[in-house]
C-alpha cells in the first residue's frame, strides 16, 4: 500500500528561517555515515505548526530552537537500530537511545523532534547537559551531577515550553520531545527522495 506524504510538512516551508541541523544527511553522527540524502527536515502537520507556536513564543526571550531530527522514515531507523548492536547487544537497553524498529520509532510516525535551543543574535546553541546523541547519563532528563544552575534552567526551560504546546519529553535524551497522541499512528516509510519530489 502506498503511504500518502502529504501526512507529513517540510518546517522550512512553515518558517524558512528555522534553524537545521540535520545530523543524519551528513557524517556528523554516531554513526559517522550519511543516513539521509537529504539536509530536510519533516514532522506531521499537527506536529510541525505546533513547533512553529514554539518558535513564536521564544521570539520575545531572544530565543528560537535548532533542529537535528524529526521524521525518519522506517528504513532510516533499521540502519540506526543496527549500529548501535556493539555497544548495546541487549536490546531492552539498546531501545532507551533507539527504538527498535520491529515496534516503529515516533520519529517514524512523524510525531518526534530532536532540537535544542539557540540564541537569535549569534545563532549559538545555549548549553546543555550533553551534547546531542549522547549515549551516557548525561543525556537522561533527570541527570543533575554536577551541572551548573544555567544548564539546569536551559533544559528546564525547553522542556517546559515543549510540554505547553504539546509535545512529551523523552526520559533518557533531553532534545527529545515526542508530540501527543501519536500512539494510533502509522509508521511511515516515505523516503526522503519522494518527500523532495
Amino acid at each position: 500500500m502506498k503511504q500518502d506524504k502529504n501526512e507529513l510538512i517540510e518546517l522550512i516551508t512553515l518558517n524558512p528561517s528555522i534553524q537545521l541541523d540535520i545530523r543524519y544527511a551528513t557524517t556528523n553522527n554516531f554513526t559517522s555515515k550519511t543516513i539521509y540524502p537529504h539536509i530536510r527536515c519533516y514532522l506531521r502537520k499537527e506536529a510541525a505548526y505546533s513547533l512553529m507556536a514554539v518558535e513564536k513564543e521564544l521570539e520575545p526571550l531572544g530565543l528560537g530552537i535548532k533542529v537535528f531530527d524529526g521524521y525518519r522514515p522506517l528504513e532510516a531507523q533499521k540502519i540506526l537500530w543496527n549500529a548501535v548492536s556493539d555497544r548495546f547487544p541487549d536490546e531492552t537497553e539498546r531501545a532507551l537511545y533507539v527504538a527498535n524498529p520491529t515496534a516503529g520509532s515516533r520519529h517514524s510516525r512523524g510525531t518526534a523532534v530532536d532540537l535544542t535551543l539557540i540564541n537569535l543574535g549569534d545563532g549559538a546553541e545555549l548549553e546543555m547537559p550533553s551534547g546531542y546523541d549522547d549515549f551516557s547519563e548525561k543525556a537522561h532528563r533527570r541527570y543533575d551531577s554536577m551541572l551548573s544552575d544555567k544548564i539546569r534552567l536551559n533544559c528546564k526551560l525547553l522542556e517546559l515550553i515543549m510540554e505547553k504546546h504539546n509535545f512529551e519529553p523523552q526520559s533518557t535524551e533531553w532534545w527529545h520531545f515526542d508530540y501527543s497522541g501519536w500512539q494510533p499512528l502509522a509508521v511511515l516509510n516515505v523516503s526522503f527522495d519522494e518527500l523532495a519530489e
